[in-house]
Formats: C-alpha cells, sequence, structure tokens
C-alpha cells in the first residue's frame, strides 16, 4: 500500500461504526507514543467518544454478529486443501475466544470510565469550548501535573476493559478488507458505477489511488449499486468539481 491512498466508504451502518472505532482507537495508539499532558487529554477525549460509541449503537452485540457470521463463513474452509489449515484454526479459535468474551455478562466495557470520578468531571466540560481549561477543572489540572507515570497508569486501567473491543473490531475489519480481490477500474470523465449483485453482501468499498494524484473520491452506495465521482480541488477555497478527465484506479468491493 506504500504511495498510495486508500479512500473507504461503508455500506451499512454496522461497517460505519467499526470504521470509527479503528479510527479512534488508531489515535489513541499514536498518542500513547507520547504521553505528554496535551497527548493525555487526547486519549482521554477519544475513549469518552468510544463509550458514547458502544452506549448509542449497541456496538458490542453488533460486535458479536459480526463475528460469529465470519466464523460460520470460515468453517465452510475447512476441508479445502488450498487454504492453510493451521491458520485458520488459529483464526477461529480467536473469534471464539473473542465472542466468549463479549458475549460474557460480567464483561461490561467502558464502566471504568463511567465509575469514575476525574473522568465524569472531564466528560461534563468537553462539549464547552474551552470548558477543561484549568480555571474550570482544577482537579483534572492537577492530575495533568502528576507523574507521567501515574498519567500512563490511569489511562491504562480506564482502557483495560475495551482492549477485547478493540481487537474483535480490527479482526472483523482485516477479515472484510481482505475477502475481495483487487481489480483495475477506469472512471471515464471522473464517473464510475457499477451494480452490486443480489446474491452478495458488499460491505464496504475500497478506492486506491497514488499519492500524487490529482483526484479524490466521493463514494456513495447502497444494496443494489454504488458510484464513485472523483473531484479535483485546485484551492481549499474553492468548491470541488467532477473532473472530466478519465481515472485509473484500484477498486476492492469487500463482499464477506
Amino acid at each position: 500500500m506504500q504511495n498510495k491512498i486508500i479512500f473507504e466508504q461503508p455500506l451499512n451502518e454496522r461497517m460505519r461504526n467499526l470504521l470509527r472505532l479503528e479510527h479512534l482507537f488508531e489515535l489513541i495508539y499514536f498518542r500513547s507514543n507520547n504521553t505528554s499532558v496535551w497527548d493525555c487529554r487526547t486519549i482521554l477525549e477519544s475513549l469518552l467518544e468510544i463509550n458514547d460509541l458502544l452506549s448509542r449503537s449497541d456496538l458490542k452485540t453488533e460486535l458479536i454478529k459480526e463475528l460469529e457470521r465470519h466464523s460460520g463463513m470460515l468453517n465452510s474452509l475447512e476441508n479445502n486443501p488450498a487454504v492453510d489449515q493451521s491458520r485458520l484454526k488459529q483464526v477461529k479459535d480467536e473469534l471464539t475466544s473473542l465472542v466468549s468474551k463479549l458475549r460474557d455478562n460480567s464483561y461490561q466495557p467502558g464502566l471504568k470510565l463511567k465509575q469514575d470520578e476525574l473522568v465524569t468531571s472531564f466528560k461534563q466540560r468537553i462539549s464547552i469550548p474551552g470548558g477543561t481549561c484549568n480555571f474550570d477543572l482544577p482537579r483534572f489540572h492537577y492530575w495533568l501535573n502528576q507523574p507521567e507515570q501515574k498519567r500512563i497508569q490511569d489511562i491504562k486501567n480506564w482502557s483495560d476493559d475495551l482492549v477485547p473491543i478493540n481487537r474483535a473490531a480490527n479482526l472483523a475489519l482485516d477479515m472484510v478488507r481482505n475477502s475481495t480481490n483487487p481489480v483495475r477500474e477506469k472512471a471515464e470523465a471522473g464517473f464510475y458505477q457499477k451494480p452490486i449483485e443480489s446474491n452478495l453482501s458488499c460491505q464496504l468499498i475500497r478506492v486506491l489511488l497514488p499519492t500524487a494524484s490529482r483526484y479524490y473520491p466521493e463514494i456513495s452506495g447502497g444494496k443494489h449499486r454504488f458510484t464513485i465521482r472523483f473531484m479535483e480541488e485546485t484551492d481549499t477555497n474553492a468548491r470541488p468539481v467532477q473532473t472530466r478527465n478519465d481515472v485509473d484506479f484500484e477498486l476492492h468491493c469487500c463482499i464477506l
């Protein structure tokens, strides 16, 4: 994927939520490499966004359904001689373990965040512009000035029960993304449309372009077809327009 930009468009709500989860966990991972007070702020904000996403969409149940669906599809590969059976068993075992963890009634992801008084006070202020500055939240300002190791340990305590969610989302997305073979396509005058076969469940469209490309795609789709329009941007102050040029691109229609 070097020297290429990947654009993705989910075609259902489950995929949209999984991609949002992935984005937030990646932001936390990046910020965790440098735990300044500003990084700690961003990490905590991202953890709270993950919690909101989990509570608003019953994402734990959606993850269970997605993993079970993948597990069922893998069962059909058990007698396929072209499949690495050792790797297949490893993936199936991980799926089983994650589903078991998510199904456990005692597992409540994000509970530590919800029950923490410092986090609660921070959450109540983040919707206010500048609402988490030091005079609004002296207790939080005090925490930010504690030794780095103390802040790191607190963040670990707050996020430990989200680890299975992170792994489940990553595994589900990896399997979806790897479920198709890329094809080379051409968008004539910047426009491309393709029907989706009725017996296939396309979940995710991926468009790959060279990093030096002058274009970016706007992707829309539903159950029966998807459309890609390649846009040109001459300046951030100007409205982008669909190019009149033909555009070669790499297309992944992920159908798992």
